[in-house]
């Protein structure tokens, strides 16, 4: 089932604040805004994770929320959970060069748009490494969410290294620590931020974007991977 999303449009640039709600006092959104390519590193230990919260300006962060809205075939895909098949709570699309299986669903790849080349090329220079698949996500409105999981299936490697740009309403992205489910950094996920996980990250950090009643607007989320 193909959506349309263009009904959303007058809410496109609709940024609304979230309070970031991290472990240790440390607010990451504002911590960092001082330089755009700080690579201080989120996570204190067993990964890496580096925030970079104006990545892209303004003006070409909107121009991307709104194309992406318009142009990208949004789909609404049932996945597995525990053996049931449920909706997900969200929009998807698939690009890149090869299929992506994850929680019982297979996505077969559309085309690689303008937009979506202009997006990987830039990242790639701070990612050092060469995308070949993005995973797009339409948060509709702050009832659309992302369960707890690690991205860690096989096609990914041993040490995926994924790569997240967001537009639109800015959401609180959660790491938790995998092994005892205590140790938790929250993170505002702002229009234009770019988030960068690499090394063992996937093996001791599951994350999760949590539903809220203080966004009505969208958020358009890009994780860029390498399939193997």
């Amino acid at each position: 089932m193909y959506f349309s999303v263009l009904s959303t449009k007058q809410n496109l640039y609709n940024i609304v604040p979230a309070a970031t709600v991290c472990q240790r006092n440390t607010n990451y959104g504002s911590k960092m805004q001082q330089n755009l390519f700080d690579n201080h590193n989120i996570l204190s230990h067993d990964g890496e994770v580096l925030f970079f919260p104006a990545f892209f300006e303004k003006q070409e962060s909107d121009f991307y929320l709104d194309t992406l809205t318009e142009t990208i075939p949004w789909k609404q895909e049932p996945i597995k959970i525990f053996g049931k098949e449920v909706m997900q709570p969200r929009l998807t699309s698939w690009h890149g060069d090869k299929p992506y299986t994850y929680s019982g669903i297979t996505m077969h790849p559309h085309q690689w748009t303008d937009e979506l080349k202009n997006i990987k090329t830039k990242i790639e220079g701070v990612a050092q490494v060469a995308f070949n698949s993005v995973l797009l996500n339409l948060y509709r409105n702050g009832q659309d969410s992302m369960g707890w999981h690690r991205d860690n299936e096989k096609e990914l490697g041993g040490n995926p290294v994924i790569g997240s740009i967001s537009l639109g309403a800015t959401r609180i992205f959660k790491l938790r620590n995998y092994r005892d489910k205590k140790e938790v950094v929250s993170v505002e996920l702002t229009h234009g931020s770019f988030l960068l996980m690499k090394g063992p990250t996937q093996h001791f950090w599951e994350h999760h974007i949590p539903k809220t009643s203080k966004v009505s607007g969208p958020r358009i989320n890009l994780t860029f991977r390498i399939i193997r």
